[in-house]
C-alpha cells in the first residue's frame, strides 16, 4: 500500500488522549455558549417584535383568545426565554460547527469533505422543518384544539404556556426535518444502506409513535398525529435519498 493510499483510509489528525479530548470538548462547548450567549443578547432588544410574530399563528383562532401573564415578573421572563430560543436559533451554525468540528479528526480525509455540505442541508432543514411547523402545523392545531371551547368555557391563554406550546412545536419539527440529511451522511460514508432503512421500517414505526407522544407538549391525539405522520413521510423521503446515494456510490467505486 502506498502512502498515498494509506493517508486516504486513515484519519489525518494524530491521535489525541482522552483528557485532550475532554479539554478540547469544554473548549467547543465554551464558544456554543458564547455564541448563544451572543445571539440571545442582540434578540432580546428585539423580544417584543418576536414575540409579535409568534403569537400570529393565534390569527387563525376565531374568536381570537386573549394572552395573559399571571405574575409581575411574567412578561420579563417570557422575554429572556424567547431571547434565549432565538439567540440559539441564530447561534446554530456555530453550535453546529463546533459539533462537526469536534468529531471531524475521527474522519477519514473522504468522509471529511461532506462536513460543509452537511452542515449547510442541516441549516437548511431545521429551518424548513420550523417554518412548516409555524406556517402549517401550529395554525392547524391551535384552530382545532381551542375550537373545543363552548360558549361558558372559553381559551384564556398563559403567555407563557403558549410560547412553550410554540417553541417545542418548532423545535421538534426542526430537528425532525433532520432525518433526511443524517441517512444521506451516513449512506455517503458506508454506514447506511437504503436496504438497511427499509427492513427496519417496522421498527422505526414503533420509535417514531413513541418519539412524537415523548416530544409533542400535549397529550391528546391530534397534537401526535401531527408529529407522526411528517415523521413517516420523511422517513420514506430518507430511503429514497439513502437509495440514490447508495447507488451512486456503488457506481463510484465500481
Amino acid at each position: 500500500m502506498t502512502a498515498d493510499e494509506k493517508s486516504t483510509q486513515e484519519p489525518a489528525s494524530k491521535e489525541m488522549s482522552f483528557i485532550d479530548h475532554l479539554e478540547e470538548l469544554r473548549w467547543r462547548l465554551i464558544k456554543s455558549v458564547i455564541a448563544v450567549f451572543v445571539g440571545a443578547t442582540g434578540c432580546y432588544f428585539f423580544a417584543n417584535h418576536i414575540l409579535n410574530f409568534l403569537t400570529r399563528p393565534l390569527h387563525a383562532v376565531d374568536p381570537l383568545p386573549k394572552l395573559i401573564f399571571l405574575a409581575p415578573t411574567g412578561m420579563f421572563m417570557i422575554q429572556i426565554m424567547v431571547a434565549l430560543v432565538c439567540g440559539l436559533a441564530i447561534a446554530l451554525p456555530v453550535v453546529v460547527y463546533q459539533i462537526y468540528a469536534f468529531v471531524m479528526p475521527g474522519l477519514y480525509p473522504q468522509e471529511r469533505r461532506y462536513v460543509g455540505p452537511v452542515i449547510l442541508f442541516t441549516m437548511i432543514c431545521f429551518i424548513a422543518g420550523a417554518a412548516f411547523a409555524y406556517y402549517l402545523i401550529i395554525p392547524v392545531g391551535l384552530k382545532f384544539l381551542l375550537g373545543l371551547a363552548t360558549p361558558d368555557i372559553v381559551p384564556q391563554l398563559a403567555i407563557g404556556e403558549y410560547m412553550s406550546f410554540v417553541t417545542q412545536i418548532m423545535l421538534a419539527f426542526g430537528l425532525v426535518f433532520e432525518m433526511p440529511v443524517l441517512a444521506l451522511f451516513l449512506t455517503k460514508i458506508g454506514v447506511m444502506s437504503p436496504r438497511f432503512l427499509r427492513e427496519k421500517r417496522r421498527y422505526a414505526i414503533v420509535i417514531i409513535t413513541i418519539a412524537a407522544a415523548i416530544i409533542t407538549p400535549t397529550i391528546d391525539f391530534f397534537s401526535q398525529a401531527m408529529m407522526i405522520v411528517p415523521m413517516l413521510i420523511l422517513y420514506e423521503v430518507s430511503i429514497l435519498l439513502s437509495a440514490v446515494v447508495y447507488k451512486r456510490r456503488q457506481l463510484s467505486e465500481g
